[in-house]
Formats: C-alpha cells, structure tokens, sequence
C-alpha cells in the first residue's frame, strides 16, 4: 500500500490515449464478464447494471487524471503504462477478503487513496501505481517480481505490457486467495506464490529486468540485487514501518554488476514484514 496523493493532487486535464493493438483486452468488459470472472475467481458478488454502468462512467476521468500527473511528475505519459490502465478493469481487484466483501463501487474515486483488503494489507492508489510503474520503465520482452501482491493489481498491470509478470505475498490467506484472480481475466503471464519477498525469487532462470517492492523495507534486501539483471532497475520504498519519511528508492544495476541507487519522491507504505523484521541490515550497502 502506498499513499502518493497526499503529495500532490492534479486536476483533470483532456488528453487521448494511445491503446497498441497488442495490449487491447481481448474481450469487451460488460457486467457479465465482471460477473463470470468474480465467480470463477471465488469471489461473487451482487452488482446491477446499473450500479456496472455507473462505475465504468467514471473511468474516463481517471485516466485523464493518471496521464496528467504523469506528464507534470515525468514530462510525459508512457503510452505502455496508461494502455496496461486502460485495459484493466480496477474495480475486479476491489475486495474485502478477510471478511468476503466485494467493493467495486469504491472504484476509480476522485481522490485516489489507498482501499483496505484485509488482513492489514490493502489496494495502493492508482497515481502511485501509475508512478512506480512509469519510473520502472517495463518494456515488452521483460521478466519482472513484485514483492507484496497485495490485491494483485500492480502484478497485472505489469503483465500487460512485460513477457512474464511473478508476484509474492507474505500473507497467506491473502496470497492463496488472490492467486486465483488472475486466470478468470485470462491473465496468463502472471505466477504468483505465498512466501517471504525477502528472499526474492531464486528458482527463477535468469533473473528479473525489474523488481518492484510495494511495501516499506527497512533497508534494501540483499538477495534481490543477487536476482536483478545487468541493466535492471528495482524500485523499493524504505523506512521505518508506520512511520513518515519514507522514500523510495531506485536502484539499477550496470553492465558490470555494480549497483548505483537514487532516492525517489516521499511514500508511505504498510511494512515489509518476515525476515526484514528479524534481520539487521547489512554491514555495507550493495556494490
């Protein structure tokens, strides 16, 4: 979970969007198909037409949000990241799952904040979501992790525009249950698994183009520079759990090995719990 707009709230401002052909959703998105993918993924819920038709009307206005902030944060909207936005249906990852609660309503709100999920894990705001995936920078042929699926939404916006998309939850039930939610939508580049992100994802051949923490980590966890490829960027917010002055933190990884790091903007995420809990940080920083 991370709350970006907080720093800074932009007006709506008119623009298009540019959709690539690859990236387009296979289907229509209709109340039907929003009720077919809830059932298969386990998670059903009662919604009318009307109530469908009410929340897709809002979307238009999101999208214009997104690319503005884009434009005023980064100079400009990454064609890749607002046609993966587009193509995703927000509303899907709205879910209570400690109590078996759908809240599609809640989606695509004027003020963009953070959603609870349950089990002390909730759903990231979409302007930080939209920053965190622009400034990883994903590209068609690359291979990425998330560490904190959360609600499954980044791990899927990633999967639109990257080969293979591979997510972990530290969360059990969390993990189990959104596990399932990714094949209803057809979604079949993503694997996800429960485990602790500290240890990143080792099995995986060849590493990872991008790491993506969406949690706060207390220091940098050594395993995963060990998974990220020459050339790669990881994205991880760091401080102290609940507490403000947070940031995040972008590191890449040179030809030659080296790690080279840059601090970010301000964020304040839930924290990274597990081994990042137990273990102090290392002697040096990564190399």
């Amino acid at each position: 979970m991370t709350d970006f707009s907080r720093r800074s709230l932009i007006a709506t401002a008119g623009a298009s969007l540019i959709v690539p052909q690859a990236q387009a959703a296979s289907a229509p998105w209709t109340r039907a198909a929003y009720m077919e993918a809830m059932a298969k993924s386990g998670r059903p819920v009662d919604l009318s037409e009307s109530q469908f038709q009410a929340i897709q009307a809002r979307k238009p206005a999101v999208m214009r949000r997104i690319e503005q902030y884009l434009k005023e944060r980064l100079g400009s909207a990454d064609p890749a990241v607002m046609a993966a936005f587009q193509e995703l249906p927000r509303e899907y990852f709205h879910y209570q799952y400690d109590n078996r609660r759908a809240t599609p309503g809640e989606a695509y709100e004027d003020n963009p904040k953070p959603w609870a999920l349950g089990y002390g894990s909730a759903l990231s705001d979409y302007l930080g979501q939209a920053y965190m995936t622009q400034v990883a920078k994903p590209k068609a042929g690359d291979v990425t992790l998330e560490i904190g699926t959360g609600s499954g939404f980044q791990s899927s916006l990633l999967s639109r525009i990257v080969k293979k998309s591979y997510s972990i939850e530290i969360i059990e039930p969390l993990g189990r249950a959104v596990g399932k939610i990714f094949a209803p939508l057809g979604y079949d580049n993503i694997e996800s698994r429960v485990g602790d992100g500290y240890f990143g994802w080792p099995e995986v051949d060849g590493g990872f183009d991008i790491i993506i923490i969406t949690c706060a980590a207390q220091y940098a966890p050594p395993e995963l520079f060990k998974q990220l490829k020459p050339g790669g960027r990881a994205l991880i917010p760091i401080g102290q759990p609940f507490k403000r002055g947070q940031f995040l933190y972008v590191y890449t990884k040179d030809e030659d090995g080296k790690i080279r790091t840059r601090k970010d903007v301000g964020v304040f995420f839930i924290p990274m719990t597990g081994t990042m809990m137990k273990t102090p940080a290392p002697a040096t920083p990564p190399a």
